[in-house]
């Protein structure tokens, strides 16, 4: 069975901002929480419709595609 993204596109919500599945939390809203020094607890506090396994999840596709050989 395919893995499926914890990260959408639909440019019927916030025009096509990618966001983390079944929300409309954009995924650059925990990438700005990280860089401000914040944790991942403060963010799943300020967005709670977004699970701590779909946070991680996204993180550890971001770094997948960051890291695969071209």
């Amino acid at each position: 069975m395919p893995h499926q993204s914890v990260v959408v596109s639909d440019p019927e919500i916030l025009g096509g901002t990618p966001c983390f599945r079944g929300t409309r939390v954009p995924v650059d809203s925990l990438i700005d929480y990280l860089e401000a020094g914040d944790s991942l607890d403060e963010f799943l506090d300020n967005f709670p419709s977004v699970s701590r396994e779909a946070a991680i999840a996204a993180l550890e596709e971001a770094k997948a595609l960051l890291t695969s050989p071209r």
